[in-house]
């Protein structure tokens, strides 16, 4: 059932191992939340350890949370994240080049199931998450299991997506939705 976590299907997020593994991730994403305002190469030195692929001039602003510590986080180049960034990284979040995450963004992709004895159970289940190339998401934004994001979308300040969003297109609101497209006039 551990190689549940990565396709979809319902498995128990508390099996021995999977625990054991996470709390070592999460102890060192603890160490990254400890660092001082100063101490800019050493937050980059752990970040690099702890994310599964971190490009280059990449940032997250302090305090940083993450169930498996950013393990299974994914970003590309210059991406910029603000104050309280929460990742439910039970499964795989992808965040392409130079986009800008505002502060209190929640990205989630853990789920549970509806049928009450299997949510008794503690039954759980993941879907990957895709931010594409120079989004935008704003201040408060929550994105749910298996949600994409297209290259240069623009997510308003509090908005809840719930559904995939298309390229160049700004969108906003509870749940969130397209509003608009995005030209290169602007």
């Amino acid at each position: 059932m551990i190689d549940n976590q990565h396709n979809g299907k319902l498995y128990l997020p508390n099996d021995e191992n999977l625990v054991k593994e996470q709390n070592q991730w999460l102890n060192r994403l603890y160490d990254f939340n400890q660092t001082r305002a100063s101490e800019s190469e050493k937050r980059q030195a752990i970040l690099k350890q702890l994310l599964a692929e971190m490009g280059e001039d990449c940032y997250i602003e302090p305090p940083f949370y993450a169930n498996w510590g950013g393990h299974h986080l994914h970003f590309g180049d210059r991406v910029y994240a603000n104050f309280n960034l929460t990742c439910v990284d039970d499964t795989h979040i992808y965040i392409g080049d130079d986009t800008m995450i505002g502060p209190n963004v929640t990205i989630a992709t853990a789920g549970h199931p509806i049928s009450p004895s299997k949510r008794l159970a503690k039954f759980q289940s993941n879907q990957a998450i895709t931010i594409g190339k120079n989004c935008w998401l704003g201040a408060g934004v929550i994105v749910l299991p298996g949600v994409s994001i297209g290259d240069h979308s623009i997510i308003g300040a509090g908005s809840l997506v719930t559904k995939s969003i298309p390229a160049n297109k700004v969108a906003f609101g509870n749940p969130c939705r397209v509003i608009r497209d995005i030209s290169d006039d602007e």
